[in-house]
């Protein structure tokens, strides 16, 4: 078992330790014992997610993740959730396109039940016909609703043109017709593919030894088959850099989704890439998309962009939402701080001010125990070490004005840009324009 040393703000008198607990049967946790705090946090994330679901069969995983705690073992769903109820425990599963997660939180006294419900969700959920149809339903009807709200079609819109024919190009979500195509068998095999005893990370925060902790994640595991069963996912770009497609809908307000390649997680250039993002549009009030759309013109509420590191495929994404009859004016002040600062790359005082801000506000990802739990997992899932948390800091400070540059140059290049925009934009030059999905019709059980 070995350590590394962290300050945390849960514990600022004193180091905190990450802990790697290597269990009897070779499962390994990474741990924060943590006394003061009367909660024991822990995270699981299972890879694969909804790019593992079977071709005509989008939203497996999400509806298979959703599915999981209602029953389990010998408990029906109510029997199951009553339990939990009982004992002030809460357990969520969720996913997306690169895992599947749980999340637990429990008081000390009652984490031997926490751990056994857990392993019974993970090992033995139950997928009964009823709970099946009854989520099938809750799910399609947020689909439905969601079908043509703005933002959600730009969403879609943008990872279908970016990725066809690619697992990242399906909604994550499914549709409402291909949730209709799953089976209760598609649920038994698609759980026996993703939820395995190989493909796991955990990350636990609280009152909890890590002897006493090998022991339950041993149990927690015990049920699960050895090796997941996942299929290859190709590495791959976005395509349709260059190209802008329009989205005709009748509302007064146009939703925009643009983006391009970006790196991994585990490239060289990330934290350069990180930090000239951060001054382009990652920074809130102090990024430059902000300052010249929204302080300057007060043409948007708000302009974002950020780093999306998938598994598979590196992306930089931004978004605005703008009067339609602002589209066009909003996109070509996005256009000219993505090209300038590719070519000019950031000043020095925002260089500086970025690495002291992104150097500070580190700490409030480590603020709740929660945080933490979810922190060591991600850790575990990017494969940057335990001492990670230590060296991050040291990683930003150290990036010279000749390392943002290049970054810069090399995210952005010529500056073309996948953009898609929903709504009746006016003033976006050559773009395709399609007519909005219809609204889709209620599905039957499948046979």
């Amino acid at each position: 078992m070995t350590a590394a040393a962290i300050a945390l703000p849960t514990a600022p008198a004193r180091a905190t330790e990450i802990q790697r607990v290597q269990t009897p049967a070779g499962a390994e946790a990474w741990l924060v014992e943590e006394n003061t705090v009367p909660v024991v946090a822990v995270e699981l994330a299972f890879k694969g997610g909804a790019a593992q679901d079977p071709e005509g069969k989008a939203g497996l995983a999400h509806l298979m993740s959703a599915l999981l705690d209602e029953g389990a073992g010998d408990l029906d769903s109510e029997a199951f959730q009553q339990t939990l109820e009982d004992k002030a425990i809460e357990l969520n599963f969720s996913s997306n396109r690169d895992g599947v997660t749980a999340s637990l939180r429990t008081l000390p006294e009652n984490i031997d039940e926490a751990f056994r419900l857990l392993g019974l969700a993970l090992s033995k959920p139950r997928f009964e016909t009823a709970d099946v149809d009854r989520m099938r339903g809750q799910l399609s009807a947020q689909i439905r609703r969601a079908v043509l709200d703005p933002d959600d079609m730009a969403g879609r819109t943008f990872f279908a043109e970016a990725f066809p024919g690619h697992p990242y190009g399906v909604p994550p979500r499914g549709t409402v017709e291909t949730l209709g195509a799953i089976s209760r068998d598609d649920l038994v095999a698609g759980h026996a593919r993703l939820i395995a005893r190989d493909n796991v990370a955990i990350g636990v925060v609280g009152a909890i030894t890590p002897e006493r902790l090998a022991g339950l994640i041993d149990g927690v595991l015990s049920g699960l088959p050895a090796k997941a069963g996942l299929v290859p996912v190709p590495t791959v770009q976005p395509k349709g850099v260059g190209r802008t497609e329009v989205v005709e809908l009748d509302v007064p307000q146009t939703s925009i989704i643009f983006g391009r390649a970006g790196p991994l997680r585990n490239d060289d250039d990330f934290i350069p890439a990180y930090v000239v993002n951060h001054i382009l549009g990652g920074g809130s009030f102090s990024s430059r998309l902000f300052t010249e759309v929204r302080e300057k013109r007060g043409l948007a509420y708000g302009v974002y962009s950020y780093l999306a590191p998938y598994d598979h495929a590196g992306m930089v994404l931004g978004g605005v939402a703008t009067r339609n009859d602002r589209a066009g004016q909003s996109v070509d002040l996005i256009r000219a701080e993505i090209t300038r600062i590719a070519k000019d790359g950031p000043t020095a005082e925002e260089l500086a001010s970025a690495k002291k801000y992104l150097i500070g506000s580190y700490a409030l990802r480590f603020d709740t125990s929660a945080k933490i739990a979810n922190q060591l997992v991600q850790l575990q899932l990017d494969d940057l070490g335990i001492d990670y948390i230590t060296r991050r800091n040291a990683l930003v400070e150290a990036i010279t004005p000749e390392q943002v540059k290049t970054a810069a140059a090399k995210l952005f290049g010529d500056g073309s840009l996948l953009i898609i925009a929903v709504g009746k934009p006016q003033g976006l030059g050559d773009v395709n324009v399609r007519a909005p999905e219809a609204a889709p019709a209620t599905p039957g059980a499948p046979g």
